[in-house]
C-alpha cells in the first residue's frame, strides 16, 4: 500500500502516522468524557448510605461534578498557554498522569468530601490534557484534512457517551461504586504508553515573554465566576451574596484581564481575536449548546431512574441513541458543510437540538420508551452537525502556533456554558419542584424533615421510604412535580437553543468553508500587528 507524500510543513514521519496519533488523542478524550458520563449514571448509587454508597447529599452530588468543572474551566486557558510555550505533548502526558492518579484516589474515597477533593484533582489533569489534544491535531494534519480529523475528534465524544453509561451500569450492578473511577486507570496507562511512542512534540516557536499578571487574572476571574454561578444554582437564589459576590469578583477580574491584555506588549491572549465575527459567534454558540445540554442531562438520569424506575444499566442504554447519532454523523458533518455551508449546517443542527428539548416537554411518567430513543437520535444528530464545524471555525480563525490557546478558549466557553446550565437550569428545576410539592410536604411532621424532603426528588423519595405506608402518598405527587419542573427546564432550554440557531444563521459564514487555520499551512509565516512574523514548528518525536 502506498502512502501519500507529506504536504509541506509536516515532516514525512509524522504525516505517515497522523491517524495513529489521532487515535491516541481520541483515547485521551475518551477517558475524560467517559468518566463524567459514568458519574451521571452512578449518582443515585453514590447517594445511597454505606456500604452501597457514601451517603452523598444532593449538594455533595452537585459538587462532585462541579469541583471538577470549577478547576477544569479555571485552568483551561492557562493550560493551553503552557502547552503552546513548553510543549503540547508534555502537557498531554502530565495531564493524563494526574488524571489517572486522581481517578485511583477517587475510587478509594470514603467520604463525600474526599470524593469532591479528588474530583478537583481530576479537573487539573483534564485541564492539562484537553487543550493539547485539539492543538496537536491542528499541528499534525494539514488544512484539507483538519475538518475530517476534528469530526473524528468530536464524534469520539459520542462514543464516550455510549460507552460511559453502559460501562457505568455494568460496574454499578456487579462491583462497588468506586469501580467507575478505577476503570480509568488501565485506560490512562495504555494512553500514556501510546502517546509517548507516537505523539510528536509541538510548541509555539516564538511565544514571547510570560504574562503572569494576565494568567493570574484569568484564573481568578474564571474560578470566581464559575464558583458564584454554581453557588447560585445550589442555593436556587442568585440574589444571595454568596452567589453574586463571587460572580462580581469574577467579572471584575475578567474585565481587568481584558484591559491588561490590550495594554501589555506580551499578552497571554490576543483579545483582537474576538473582533473576528466568526470566532466570537462560534464560541458563543458552543457556550449556548452546553448551557442547555448540561442542565438537561443533570435531570435526565433522575427521570429515567427515579421516575421511570430503570436500573443504572438500563438508564445508560437509553443514552445510546444520542451517542450513536454523534458517532455516525460527526465525522461526516464536513460533507454537509461543503454542500450547504457552516451557517445552514449549524443553524439547522441547533434547531434539531431545540426540537429534542421540545420533545422532553411531552414526556410523562408512562410515555412509551421509544419516544426517548427518537429524542436521543434527534439531539445527537443535531449535536453532530454543530460541534465539528463550530470547532473547525474557531480553530481556523487563529494561527496554527496558537492552537493551544485557541483550543483552551473553545473548551473554556464550553465549560462556562455547561456550568451556567447546571446552575441556572438546576436552580429553576429545584424551585419549580419545591413549589409543586410544598403542599404535600406541609403535612410531614417537623420542619427539618420537611426541609430535607424538599431538596430534590431523590430526597423526597428517601423520606417517603422512611415513613413506610404513610410515605407512599408522597411518591405520585413527587413524580408529578418533578416532571412538571423538567418540562419547564426543557422548554427554557429549547428557547435558548433557538437563540443559538439565530446567532449561527446571522453571524457564521455561508458556503465558504471555515475548514482550516487562518494562517497558511505548514511553516508558513503569520503576520502580526506589530510586524513580527511567527512560524509553526513541529518537531518529530
Amino acid at each position: 500500500m502506498t502512502t501519500a507524500a507529506a504536504p509541506p510543513g509536516v515532516p514525512e514521519a509524522i504525516h505517515r502516522r497522523r491517524w495513529a496519533i489521532l487515535g491516541t488523542l481520541v483515547l485521551a478524550l475518551l477517558v475524560v468524557v467517559l468518566d463524567n458520563s459514568i458519574l451521571n449514571v452512578a449518582m443515585k448509587t453514590i447517594a445511597s448510605p454505606a456500604p452501597t454508597g457514601i451517603g452523598a447529599s444532593q449538594s455533595d452530588l452537585e459538587w462532585s461534578i462541579n469541583s471538577y468543572t470549577l478547576v477544569f474551566a479555571g485552568l483551561l486557558f492557562t493550560s493551553g498557554l503552557l502547552g503552546d510555550r513548553f510543549g503540547r505533548k508534555r502537557a498531554l502526558l502530565a495531564g493524563m498522569a494526574v488524571f489517572g492518579v486522581a481517578s485511583l484516589l477517587s475510587a478509594l474515597a470514603s467520604t463525600p468530601g474526599e470524593l469532591i477533593g479528588y474530583r478537583a484533582l481530576m479537573g487539573v489533569g483534564g485541564a492539562l490534557a484537553m487543550p493539547a489534544t485539539l492543538a496537536i491535531i491542528m499541528n499534525v494534519f494539514e488544512r484539507s484534512e483538519q475538518p475530517k480529523a476534528i469530526g473524528v475528534w468530536a464524534g469520539s465524544v459520542g462514543l464516550a457517551i455510549a460507552i460511559g453509561p453502559i460501562t457505568g451500569g455494568l460496574l454499578i450492578e456487579h462491583f462497588w461504586w468506586g469501580s467507575i473511577f478505577l476503570v480509568n486507570v488501565p485506560i490512562v496507562i495504555v494512553a500514556l504508553i501510546a502517546m509517548t511512542l507516537l505523539v510528536p512534540e509541538s510548541k509555539d516557536p516564538n511565544p514571547g515573554r510570560m504574562d503572569p499578571v494576565g494568567v493570574l487574572l484569568s484564573i481568578v476571574g474564571l474560578v470566581a465566576l464559575i464558583y458564584g454561578i454554581i453557588k447560585g444554582g445550589e442555593l436556587a437564589d442568585f440574589t444571595a451574596v454568596e452567589a453574586w459576590g463571587p460572580v462580581l469578583v469574577g467579572l471584575v477580574a475578567l474585565a481587568a484581564f481584558v484591559l491588561h491584555e490590550r495594554r501589555t506588549a506580551h499578552p497571554a491572549l490576543d483579545v483582537d481575536w474576538f473582533r473576528n465575527k466568526v470566532f466570537s459567534a462560534s464560541v458563543v454558540v458552543i457556550g449556548l449548546v452546553f448551557f442547555a445540554l448540561m442542565g438537561v442531562s443533570f435531570f435526565g438520569v433522575f427521570y429515567t431512574q427515579s421516575v421511570r424506575g430503570y436500573s443504572a444499566l438500563e438508564a445508560g442504554a437509553l443514552m445510546l441513541p444520542l451517542a450513536v447519532a454523534q458517532l455516525v454523523f460527526a465525522p461526516r458533518a464536513r460533507l454537509v458543510v461543503d454542500r450547504f455551508g457552516v451557517r445552514a449546517t449549524c443553524a439547522v443542527g441547533m434547531l434539531f437540538i431545540a426540537a429534542g428539548f421540545l420533545g422532553y416537554v411531552m414526556l410523562g411518567a408512562t410515555t412509551p420508551i421509544w419516544v426517548l430513543v427518537v429524542l436521543g437520535l434527534l439531539m445527537g444528530t443535531g449535536m453532530a452537525h454543530v460541534m465539528p464545524p463550530i470547532t473547525v471555525a474557531i480553530m481556523g480563525a487563529l494561527p496554527r502556533e496558537k492552537a493551544g490557546a485557541g483550543s483552551a478558549v473553545n473548551n473554556t466557553f464550553r465549560q462556562v456554558g455547561g456550568s451556567l446550565g447546571v446552575a441556572v437550569l438546576g436552580a429553576v428545576l429545584s424551585t419549580v419542584y419545591r413549589d409543586g410539592i410544598s403542599d404535600r410536604l406541609a403535612q410531614l411532621p417537623g420542619e427539618e424533615l420537611r426541609e430535607k424532603a424538599g431538596e430534590s426528588l431523590e430526597a423526597t423519595l428517601a423520606v417517603a421510604a422512611r415513613l413506610g405506608d404513610r410515605g407512599k402518598e408522597l411518591v405520585g405527587p413527587a413524580n408529578d412535580s418533578f416532571i412538571h419542573a423538567m418540562h419547564v427546564v426543557a422548554g427554557l432550554s429549547a428557547v435558548i437553543t433557538v437563540g443559538g440557531a439565530l446567532l449561527a444563521w446571522f453571524l457564521l459564514p455561508g458556503k465558504a468553508p471555515a475548514d482550516g487555520p487562518a494562517a497558511p499551512s505548514g511553516a508558513a509565516a503569520t503576520a502580526r500587528p506589530d510586524g513580527a512574523v511567527r512560524k509553526t514548528a513541529v518537531a518529530d518525536a
